[in-house]
């Protein structure tokens, strides 16, 4: 699962990666849980960038559900098996079926943070991209619930997971979030495109790009958000010759470098 991610890029910087227009503010977040806004693209309008509420809820919902990812796989693969090549079960999910064909969305990160399958993030791990090659994009779905007694308009969305690549079996967790190879992101967001072909593009991210390291567990409570909730506690889980442990933040973008205060 997906749970916790981070969001350190300032939005001009989003903007630019994206190519998408935004008329806010959003300053850094360290720690984004559900209930929180985050930045989206959406298919809707694919060439802006959005606040909507991380917690997926459908139109049809009787209350708020908060629903922060979706599997990729559906009713498919309950073992969790990282081997599992079979269908792509969401788009038969009641829950899920009408977004995944209509409303698909990207969710731009820096980072996510992922704990244990059996710990969960009483050992939590930040995994990141190598080369500092962020921020990058989610595979997510979307939707607007309405509040029928107030009126007021939610826009809520969950990122789609998938079965876990060999880094993130090596944390280990059992599922991972879909992360899109930047030459994907219009096709994602495209309608037009065939729901097989979308669906083809839910599979696990190559883990020569990535890495992770153990942050501490305080990063558990969502009022944990600061850099330094980042900073690593050990060695990071895949060999890397750049990774300095006591320069962590720095090395990888994921902190307040020297150059950054000064802005």
């Amino acid at each position: 699962m997906c749970g916790r991610y981070v969001i350190i890029s300032k939005v001009k910087e989003i903007s630019e990666k994206f190519q998408v227009q935004a008329n806010f503010e959003f300053g850094p977040n360290y720690n984004i849980a559900a209930g929180q806004k985050a930045p989206i693209i959406t298919s809707e309008k694919p060439d802006e960038l959005q606040l909507y509420y991380f917690g997926f809820t459908p139109f049809w919902a009787q209350k708020p559900t908060y629903v922060i990812n979706a599997r990729a796989e559906g009713d498919h693969n309950k073992e969790n098996d990282p081997n599992f090549h079979g269908a792509k079960g969401i788009i038969k999910k009641p829950f899920f079926r009408q977004a995944i064909r209509s409303k698909r969305c990207l969710v731009p990160a820096d980072a996510f943070i992922e704990g244990t399958t059996k710990e969960k993030l009483d050992k939590p791990h930040l995994v990141y991209m190598e080369n500092k090659q962020r921020p990058f994009a989610f595979a997510g779905i979307y939707d607007e619930w309405v509040n029928k007694e107030s009126g007021e308009i939610f826009p809520t969305f969950a990122i789609i997971t998938c079965r876990p690549n060999s880094l993130l079996q090596k944390i280990p967790h059992h599922r991972m979030p879909v992360i899109l190879e930047e030459q994907y992101y219009k096709e994602w967001l495209n309608m037009d495109t065939p729901l097989a072909d979308a669906t083809d593009l839910l599979e696990p991210f190559d883990h020569r790009k990535m890495n992770a390291y153990p942050i501490d567990p305080a990063i558990k409570k969502v009022k944990t958000n600061e850099a330094a909730a980042l900073k690593a506690i050990g060695n990071p889980l895949q060999n890397t010759s750049s990774f300095q442990i006591d320069n962590s933040l720095e090395l990888l973008g994921m902190g307040a470098t020297t150059a950054r205060r000064r802005s």
